[in-house]
């Protein structure tokens, strides 16, 4: 029996993550690529029938006009890898997929992300305009595709941080917002949630935007049983945190201080040169250390934007912590890896699962992808193995039905 084919939404389709994602799945399909990276690979989860590489077809939506494959030929340059071989052999689906990218949408994303729009970019459009339009586009692609489903994955650039304590919880009152014209506070990834759950589509926010962050999300995902969970995908060196800091609780050493330095050089970089910008992300990788802790130590987060590293990210880390009788103690550790390929998987995996909810008839938050976030929706534990023990229970509940 022909399996469905599953449509692949992706914002900021023509930036690195994406870039690396789409030859990573393409490379997947042609047997080109090993699975190292997936958590879908892994031996408990085989029982899942999760998608196949290639029933999956990807569009998406970005600001930028380049063509995707310059993307992806520098993304994969900046790898330190050969890829060329890959690259071309990949080309042709690469540029098809190019063909069903369309223009996003900039409203509310900042002085630094609208800057970075090549003409032909709707820079008028009321809220309900944009929703309308990004929508209409999503829907398109599901009928022309005849797909059976549409995840869409946020991975643009993260917006500025917007003050939500006087938004409405209610669906309702919520959706009224769209009609303050200018004055609404939504940022693009949150009109781009509302685009696509109205439609009945997952959403999945990658990066620390508001996203579908708040309540009234989970009403019109569960209206329009939907699927949806964020945010900022956790890949470096705050996964480093939530794998260390339950060490230091469990063996009762008194943390004092936890000082981060990140530097690198490519477009998210660029645009957490702006200090708007870079609140949102800081405040993302800053908050889990009080959760495992029970304690808020000192704590220093620098983000740096070093032009010349690339898509090669470094955190330097330097955790001072209080033994027995008081003796001072340190643990300093240095994560070097290429940004874009250690996310790349990890979206290609939340696919997969995402869909396979959405198949079993979940609607609303997915608690069970918490391990892929650092500031997952609704989940006050950020102990890796624990969050990841609940993706594992979560999987043996499922059975191989369709």
């Amino acid at each position: 029996m022909e399996r469905s084919r599953i449509g692949v939404w992706l914002i900021g389709a023509k930036g690195g993550v994406a870039s690396a994602a789409i030859l990573g799945l393409e490379a997947l399909k042609l047997g080109l690529a090993e699975p190292t990276g997936l958590v879908t690979q892994l031996t408990q989860f085989s029982h899942l029938n999760v998608a196949d590489w290639t029933q999956l077809v990807v569009a998406g939506h970005d600001i930028r006009r380049r063509p995707l494959i310059e993307g992806v030929e520098q993304i994969a340059g900046q790898s330190r890898t050969a890829m060329s071989g890959m690259i071309e052999q990949c080309r042709k689906a690469i540029e098809e997929i190019d063909r069903r990218i369309r223009p996003g949408t900039v409203f509310g994303v900042g002085a630094t992300i609208a800057g970075l729009a090549d003409a032909g970019v709707p820079r008028d459009e009321t809220p309900h305009e944009a929703v309308a339009r990004v929508g209409g586009d999503m829907a398109e692609f599901a009928r022309n595709e005849k797909l059976s489903h549409v995840v869409v994955v946020n991975v643009a650039s993260t917006e500025p941080a917007v003050d939500t304590s006087q938004l409405p919880a209610a669906w309702a009152e919520f959706e009224k917002l769209l009609d303050l014209g200018t004055k609404c506070p939504l940022p693009a990834s949150s009109l781009y949630a509302i685009a696509a759950l109205s439609q009945g589509f997952s959403y999945v926010n990658f990066t620390p935007s508001l996203g579908a962050s708040l309540p009234a999300f989970d009403e019109l995902s569960r209206l329009q049983k939907a699927c949806h969970f964020g945010c900022d995908g956790k890949t470096g060196e705050t996964l480093m945190k939530s794998v260390l800091a339950p060490m230091f609780a469990r063996r009762n050493l008194q943390v004092k201080s936890w000082v981060g330095h990140n530097i690198f050089g490519n477009m998210d970089g660029r645009v957490l040169n702006d200090p708007a910008n870079k609140q949102t992300k800081v405040a993302s990788k800053d908050r889990l250390l009080r959760e495992i802790l029970g304690y808020k130590p000192h704590t220093l987060i620098s983000i740096e934007y070093v032009p010349d590293l690339g898509d090669w990210k470094t955190a330097w880390d330097h955790i001072h912590f209080e033994g027995f009788l008081g003796v001072p103690m340190t643990l300093q550790f240095i994560w070097q890896g290429c940004d874009s390929f250690l996310a790349a998987p990890l979206v290609l995996d939340l696919i997969r699962l995402t869909e396979l909810a959405h198949r079993r008839g979940h609607s609303g938050p997915m608690p069970f992808l918490a391990s892929f976030f650092k500031s997952p929706y609704g989940v006050v534990e950020h102990r890796f193995d624990r969050q990841f023990q609940m993706l594992e229970a979560w999987a043996e509940g499922q059975n191989n039905s369709q």
